[in-house]
């Protein structure tokens, strides 16, 4: 049998790998999308539907395979309305692409005045000794931990970061949790505790439920000690102990302040400009 390379580089063949690769970037990418939320038990059962329509078909299970294929053939309308928050923070996240030009300054300067207020109230709070949980969302969602909190939705301002963590004041006790808007969602919220070992004795409760969310999403949590006024942060297991000012404010502009491009590409200077007619019209 004669074997030739010019059967497989096909343009057919091509287009198939392209196919997958475009589904596996998409889901993926919505895997992270609603990790942490609710929608992960939602996405459970929709899997088990098309779990029991295959065993219906294999079996020959009609009656029950027509009543799965009349719930899928309705489920477009159910799936848009039951993940409409998440959907609709991807399709945000997808205007915010450097491809439309023109976004990235303003990005980048909001998220220097968030650090900056989130300083203010680091400062305040180390040097009196204030105890603090700040929780900052990242690409994971944490739905299931803001319902937990009382809703507050409101701008990040040091001034009112402090006034939260005031001792015995109803809000003091729990954590901040700031979503990916650079809003505060909730105030009071409940944090799932670590039981690592790594964790030294003498950190408290704060401290293991800011290793705990950083083991089950990629928040960054900004933790002020009570006893030592100290700052620690932590993100994906790990945590940073008592960090100088120096070292934490690098390390948030590290992760939250967007990198300016130098040169603005000929393409995004076109859809730059198509973005913002359509947004002024």
């Amino acid at each position: 049998m004669h074997f030739n390379l010019a059967n497989i580089f096909t343009w057919s063949n091509f287009s198939l790998v392209l196919d997958v690769l475009i589904i596996w970037f998409l889901v993926y990418h919505l895997i992270i999308l609603i990790r942490g939320t609710k929608a992960v038990q939602l996405a459970k059962g929709i899997v088990l539907i098309f779990i029991v329509r295959i065993i219906a078909g294999i079996l020959q299970l009609h009656t029950t395979t027509w009543l799965i294929d009349q719930i899928v053939s309705w489920s477009v309308v159910g799936i848009i309305v039951i993940f409409q928050p998440e959907i609709r923070r991807g399709l945000e996240h997808l205007g915010r692409l450097p491809i439309f030009g023109g976004r990235e300054e303003s990005a980048h300067d909001e998220s220097i005045k968030f650090i900056k207020e989130l300083d203010k109230a680091i400062q305040y709070m180390s040097k009196r000794r204030i105890g603090a949980l700040i929780t900052i969302q990242q690409e994971t969602g944490l739905e299931d931990y803001i319902e937990t909190g009382i809703k507050l939705n409101a701008d990040v301002t040091g001034e009112l970061l402090i006034n939260i963590f005031i001792p015995n004041t109803p809000l003091h006790d729990g954590a901040v949790i700031i979503n990916q808007d650079h809003q505060i969602a909730v105030a009071a919220a409940y944090l799932p505790l670590s039981d690592s070992t790594m964790i030294p004795k003498r950190l408290g409760t704060r401290h293991r439920a800011a290793v705990g969310i950083s083991e089950v999403t990629d928040a960054i949590t900004i933790v002020v000690s009570e006893e030592t006024g100290g700052v620690t942060i932590t993100r994906n297991g790990r945590f940073l102990l008592d960090m100088s000012r120096d070292e934490y404010l690098k390390y948030l502009k590290a992760e939250l302040v967007p990198k300016k491009e130098k040169d603005t590409k000929w393409y995004q200077r076109i859809l730059g400009k198509i973005w913002k007619w359509g947004a002024d019209r």
